[in-house]
């Protein structure tokens, strides 16, 4: 009489329901998803059929995790086998539930930005959403981060022992990593402030360190602002509620130019005013708000005269300027060459010595 191994039938008993249990996740998943993707679709017509695909893998192995979790105590796994099996389920799941939720928030923040009203070079709303929600989801993601790392540290037995063994010196420890991590600490505190109060949003035209550009992204430690001539300004997030910097589009995008002209006192003010005018009329980087001429100073040299003017954006503004100063400068060497600012000099004559009353031989005699 033939005796069979022992473990044999336990161990292939096992391991078809522990197929069966995937088999069974990967099912439910299949159906649920199909039904939310149909579902997504029909609530827009305009809405893209794979606006879910970034959480479709981490719910797909999340549900065959959670089907093998509740049938695992019906699974007859040898002792060791079992443990093995237990700790990891358990890691596993932790990890993809940090992934779901990861692709869930980034999902999230999609749809709020897509929902907002379309970007254009003077919507302060949409701008203002754009960033509230670029900072929010990048923290929430570093929090789930942060929790599901030490979640799943405490599934490992000998890291908890050393976990619970230092817990008489936790405050020791809080403090070395407390000051270790002020920085990030406090450019995450910052963060939080410039979404809840928002001094800069993304594509605000600022001026910090003596540098004009734009605010290309905002991280959850750093702020990069795009200089003009497309370097990158790396800035962390404390500088901008710490130091004082400018933010040329905090209410709008509109802004007002200004060029100074010098001339000599016998220039023609209102000539200059109508040109100035004529010039802003032919080009449609005037935005038609406002515009004027007017004399600022007058010293011993020369008149000096403002020339104002409104633009759209920031690009605007700089284009604009340099064509008036072009145009207001070819017009006063056509036609005012002559009042354009000059130094005069007076040269006088050098007084000649006046004649003595007599010579010392004269004198003499």
């Amino acid at each position: 009489m033939s005796v069979a191994p022992v473990g044999e039938q336990p161990w292939s008993h096992s391991l078809l329901l522990l197929f069966f249990a995937l088999l069974a996740g990967s099912l439910i998943h299949t159906i649920v998803f199909g039904v939310l993707r149909r579902k997504n679709r029909g609530v827009s017509a305009d809405a893209p059929a794979a606006s879910l695909e970034p959480v479709r893998w981490p719910t797909f192995f999340l549900s065959m995790e959670v089907v093998l979790l509740i049938l695992h105590p019906a699974i007859p796994f040898p002792g060791v086998f079992e443990a093995i099996l237990s700790r990891s389920l358990v890691l596993l799941t932790i990890l993809t539930v940090a992934w779901t939720m990861i692709a869930l928030t980034r999902l999230l923040g999609n749809q709020l930005l897509n929902r907002s009203l379309p970007a254009t070079s003077d919507d302060l709303e949409s701008r203002k959403t754009r960033t509230r929600v670029l900072l929010i989801e990048r923290l929430l993601v570093v929090l789930i981060v942060l929790v599901s790392s030490s979640a799943a540290l405490m599934t490992i037995p000998r890291i908890r022992a050393v976990g619970e063994s230092l817990l008489a010196s936790a405050g020791l420890a809080g403090l070395v990593i407390g000051l270790a991590a002020r920085p990030l600490l406090t450019n995450v505190i910052a963060g939080i402030q410039i979404a809840l109060t928002q001094p800069i949003r993304i594509d605000d035209v600022v001026i910090v360190n003596n540098e004009w550009g734009w605010i290309e992204e905002i991280g959850i430690a750093y702020v990069i602002v795009r200089i003009w001539d497309l370097r990158r300004l790396v800035l962390p997030l404390s500088y901008f509620i710490e130091q004082p910097f400018e933010n040329w589009t905090y209410k709008s995008m509109a802004l007002l130019g200004t060029v100074h002209i010098y001339a000599d006192y016998g220039i023609d003010v209102a000539d200059l005013r109508n040109h100035l005018k004529s010039l802003l009329d032919a080009t449609p980087l005037w935005d038609r708000q406002a515009w004027n001429l007017q004399v600022t100073q007058l010293d011993e040299k020369a008149v000096q005269m403002r020339a104002l003017f409104s633009a759209k954006d920031s690009g605007s503004r700089w284009d604009l300027s340099i064509y008036v100063r072009e145009g207001m400068l070819d017009y006063l060497q056509k036609r005012y060459a002559a009042n354009l600012p000059r130094l005069r000099v007076e040269i006088a004559p050098h007084p000649r010595e006046a004649p003595s009353s007599g010579t010392p031989s004269e004198s003499r005699t």
